[in-house]
C-alpha cells in the first residue's frame, strides 16, 4: 500500500522535480488550492454570519476582509510563483504554461476590475451632498457590470487553476499521494459548497449589505448572481 501511495503517478517516468519547480508548486497550491476556493466561499456564502442579527445587523465586514485580504495574497503569490517558472522556462509554451497565462491574466483583470467597481453608497458611505446614491447603493450599469465580469472571471479562474494543478502534477510525474491528497480535496471543497448552497447560504450581496426593503434601489432589480437568493421576511435569519 505505501510503496503504491509513493510511487510516481506514471511507473514508466522518473519522479524528477526542480527546486524552482518544486516552490512554484508550492505557492501556486497554496494560492489556487487553499486561499482562493477560501476567499470565494466565505465571499458567497458568509456575508450573513450563522450567529448574525440579520436583518437588524447589516453590512458584516468579515467576508469582504476575508475576500480582499485572501486574494490579494493570491495574486502576490501567483506573480512570484510565474516569475520563478519562467526564469527556469525554455522552449516553447506547454499546456500547463499556456492555461497558467490565462489564469494569470483573468487574475489581472480581477485586480483592474477592483479598482474601477464604482463608489458604494448607501447609509454608511453618503455622498458629500447628503444623498445616499452610489453605483453598489443604486446597482448602476457600472456595478452590475463589474458584477457580473468579476464573479465570471473568478469562478473561471478558480477552474482552470484545477486543470494547470492536475497538468503539472503530470508533467512532473508526482507521486499517486499528491494526486489522491489534490482530489480530495477537491471533492471536500465541492462538498462543501454544495452543502452551504443547499441549505440557502447564499444570500444576495445587496441584501447582505442594505436589507430586504423592497423600496431600495438595487432590491427593485433582479439579483446579480447566479444561485442566490433574497428573504422577503424581516424576522428570517440563518439557520
Amino acid at each position: 500500500m505505501w510503496e503504491w501511495l509513493f510511487a510516481p503517478i506514471d511507473p514508466s517516468r522518473l519522479h524528477e522535480i526542480t527546486t524552482s519547480q518544486m516552490w512554484h508548486a508550492r505557492l501556486m497550491f497554496l494560492s489556487w488550492g487553499f486561499l482562493a476556493p477560501a476567499a470565494i466561499l466565505v465571499a458567497r456564502f458568509f456575508k450573513v454570519l450563522p450567529k448574525q442579527n440579520w436583518p437588524q445587523e447589516l453590512d458584516s465586514q468579515f467576508w469582504w476582509r476575508f475576500h480582499w485580504i485572501s486574494q490579494s495574497i493570491v495574486f502576490v503569490l501567483t506573480i512570484a510563483a510565474v516569475l520563478i517558472a519562467y526564469r527556469q522556462s525554455s522552449g516553447p509554451l506547454s499546456w500547463h504554461g499556456i492555461i497558467g497565462y490565462v489564469v494569470l491574466s483573468l487574475v489581472i483583470v480581477q485586480v483592474i476590475m477592483g479598482c474601477y467597481r464604482g463608489t458604494k453608497g448607501g447609509p454608511g458611505d453618503p455622498r458629500a451632498d447628503g444623498t445616499l446614491d452610489g453605483d453598489h447603493y443604486s446597482m448602476t450599469l457600472r456595478r452590475r457590470c463589474f458584477e457580473w465580469v468579476h464573479k465570471f472571471c473568478g469562478y473561471l479562474a478558480l477552474l482552470l487553476s484545477m486543470t494547470v494543478v492536475a497538468i503539472g502534477l503530470w508533467n512532473v510525474n508526482g507521486d499517486r499521494w499528491m494526486c489522491l491528497l489534490v482530489a480530495l480535496w477537491w471533492c471536500f471543497i465541492l462538498l462543501l459548497f454544495i452543502f452551504l448552497q443547499r441549505r440557502n447560504f447564499a444570500l444576495d450581496t445587496y441584501q447582505a449589505i442594505w436589507g430586504p426593503d423592497p423600496s431600495l434601489p438595487g432590491n427593485q432589480r433582479p439579483s446579480s448572481g447566479w444561485g442566490t437568493h433574497r428573504r422577503d421576511d424581516r424576522r428570517h435569519k440563518l439557520r
